[in-house]
């Protein structure tokens, strides 16, 4: 998309260390005190069991926890710019999961595909529980899956793991400028401007899993984050009702 006149400016995070996400978030309010949209894009697969250091497995910082504390932090500065929208980067894989509460970071039992399935399951569960809290706020929250996109994804991966998913991508991922296409639309378009608490697949709006909607798994999982992260009470907002697709 471009946009006559605009700029493009640029800031560096590493998004699995929530310190760093506080600085970008903290940086970002100082630069636009108005934002009108945040995408959520960012996002990896691990084959091994990895941790940050803060102590978190990477795929739950990273898809998780980072999505969860920098919409957040910035909701000063997007409620500023109502109406502003929110759009996390979700998955299909998400279907297949379940949230693992005893063991969320696979400290006991650890593989990459469930790690990562659970962590877009986890993400919708945060965008249905953001929707609901921020209605009346300005701001919607959506998720967005955009299909197998040619970014690189997994490449991090040594051996069997990285070499299937380079072929895989070779074979059937799309191009990011198609990717593109089926996010630019929640960010960007009149009649999805007051749509808040929504599951998108090719502009279409979709029903996600059941265990995706559950209420009270969502507000659960709000609490677990904002222990996680660190986000007091004070900081949060509470729900204020139904969200709506």
């Amino acid at each position: 998309m471009e946009v006559q006149g605009s700029s493009v400016s640029w800031a560096v995070a590493d998004l699995s260390r929530m310190e760093e996400v506080q600085s970008l978030a903290g940086d970002l309010r100082k630069r636009f005190p108005r934002i009108h949209a945040l995408v959520n894009n960012a996002g990896a697969i691990f084959s091994t069991r990895q941790e940050t250091p803060e102590g978190f497995e990477r795929t739950w910082a990273l898809n998780v926890l980072s999505p969860f504390l920098l919409s957040n932090l910035l909701l000063p500065a997007l409620t500023a710019a109502a109406p502003a929208r929110v759009v996390n980067v979700a998955s299909e894989a998400h279907r297949t999961a379940r949230l693992r509460w005893e063991d969320l970071q696979g400290q006991a039992h650890y593989a990459g595909w469930r790690a990562y399935n659970q962590s877009k399951l986890a993400l919708l569960l945060v965008t249905y529980e953001l929707a609901r809290r921020w209605e009346g706020k300005g701001v919607t929250v959506n998720a967005v899956h955009p299909g197998f996109v040619r970014t690189r994804f997994g490449h991090n991966n040594p051996g069997l793991w990285g070499g299937t998913l380079r072929l895989a991508e070779r074979l059937f991922a799309i191009s990011p400028e198609r990717a593109a296409r089926t996010v630019a639309p929640l960010v960007t378009a009149g009649e999805w401007e007051r749509v808040t608490g929504g599951y998108f697949i090719r502009n279409r709006a979709v029903r996600s899993s059941p265990a995706s909607t559950d209420r009270e798994a969502s507000a659960r999982l709000f609490r677990t984050l904002s222990q996680q992260v660190g986000l007091s009470d004070a900081r949060l907002d509470p729900p204020s009702g139904p969200a709506t697709a």
